[in-house]
């Protein structure tokens, strides 16, 4: 665990990152982009670190990285690249930096080092983890190949490495059915998010999908009565799901789709009032882009992936801290894993 009393004494020595309104005026092109979420003195606490990374990150040579459930000054402040886990794993194959910085949690910043083992690939939190990855194991895997005999094993991108490598191949919730469906078996394992499969499986009728009792500890916490009771409140707000919440709650929502398909949904449809049944950070992003969509309703929040934050990234750059390494012949596994994904998916999609 970082100490953030040396942590902050540190970056002290080197950086001026006291709260300032010049530097905040400076960066104003930057706040313009979430100016509807972050207040302006929040800014001029954030600007300073904003401003210290984005210097250090060319000096570096570096890249960031960052999911969609990033918090606003991150996604718009200092990312070079945001996405989902699909849009996020193709880009890592492109990267011509030296250092990639994953503000995400643990298996994306995985994926990136596999996808680039000869790059240095920085995690600015050892301990954003991911419960859903942590559900299930290469042992997991082996126990459902035993129980179905010759079925392919699909796995959800949120996964660690070592379960990507025991898998046929991967997916997020993007292309997670145009995998299933493209795949040349008539039963399918996917793993870990039981839920994500249930919904799959429904968009796939023509496959015999089981799955692994797993589950995102943001998306399992919605029901399908907090989605009638928030509409009957108001009518008129369009409901979006994402397909790791219960296949209940799928159904009540007005659309379901991925962290990339609820951001095309709401800016082509920019419905009045929108309740994003997802993580937080999701509405907040996307908010000062889209003035005339009103987010409203209740809304999880990830605690794994807010223990990133703009001092640990700053500090990761300044130290080189939180390598991310894989085991040679586990990422050789697992990249096949990846790779099948991303040809699969692009083929499909051609």
């Amino acid at each position: 665990m970082l100490d953030q009393i040396a942590l902050r004494s540190e970056l002290a020595a080197y950086y001026d990152l006291a709260p300032s309104t010049k530097v905040a005026d400076t960066n104003a092109h930057l706040y313009a982009r979430m100016s509807r979420v972050v207040s302006p003195p929040d800014w001029a606490i954030f600007a300073p670190y904003v401003a210290a990374i984005n210097t250090l990150k060319k000096q570096r040579n570096a890249v960031i990285l960052a999911h969609n459930y990033m918090t606003p000054e991150i996604y718009h402040g200092i990312a070079d690249v945001v996405g989902d886990s699909l849009q996020l794993a193709i880009e890592a194959t492109r990267v011509e930096a030296d250092v990639i910085v994953q503000c995400g949690v643990h298996f994306m910043a995985e994926t990136s080092k596999i996808l680039n083992p000869s790059k240095t690939v920085l995690i600015p939190d050892m301990e954003a983890g991911c419960s859903l990855a942590e559900s299930i194991t290469p042992a997991g895997i082996a126990e459902m190949r035993a129980k179905y005999p010759g079925a392919p094993v699909v796995t959800y991108v949120n996964t660690t490495a070592a379960v990507k490598a025991a898998s046929d191949i991967c997916c997020t919730s993007s292309n997670a059915a145009q995998i299933v469906r493209g795949l040349d078996s008539d039963t399918v394992i996917m793993t870990p998010d039981k839920y994500l499969a249930q919904n799959i499986a429904k968009q796939v009728p023509e496959k015999r999908i089981v799955w692994w009792d797993g589950a995102c500890i943001v998306h399992e916490q919605y029901s399908a009565q907090d989605l009638k009771d928030f509409r009957e409140w108001n009518p008129d707000t369009r409901i979006i799901a994402h397909p790791e919440c219960p296949p209940d709650v799928v159904a009540e929502a007005d659309f379901s789709g991925s962290t990339s398909g609820i951001i095309d949904y709401v800016t082509q449809q920019r419905p009045e009032k929108a309740m994003l049944v997802t993580e937080c950070s999701m509405a907040s992003n996307i908010s000062d882009a889209l003035p005339d969509v009103d987010f409203v309703g209740p809304c999880n929040m990830c605690p794994y992936m807010k223990k990133i934050t703009l001092e640990k990234v700053l500090w990761a750059l300044h130290t080189m801290e939180g390598k991310v390494e894989v085991d040679p012949v586990v990422a050789n596994k697992a990249r096949i894993a990846v790779q099948r994904m991303i040809d699969l998916s692009a083929k499909v999609s051609g």
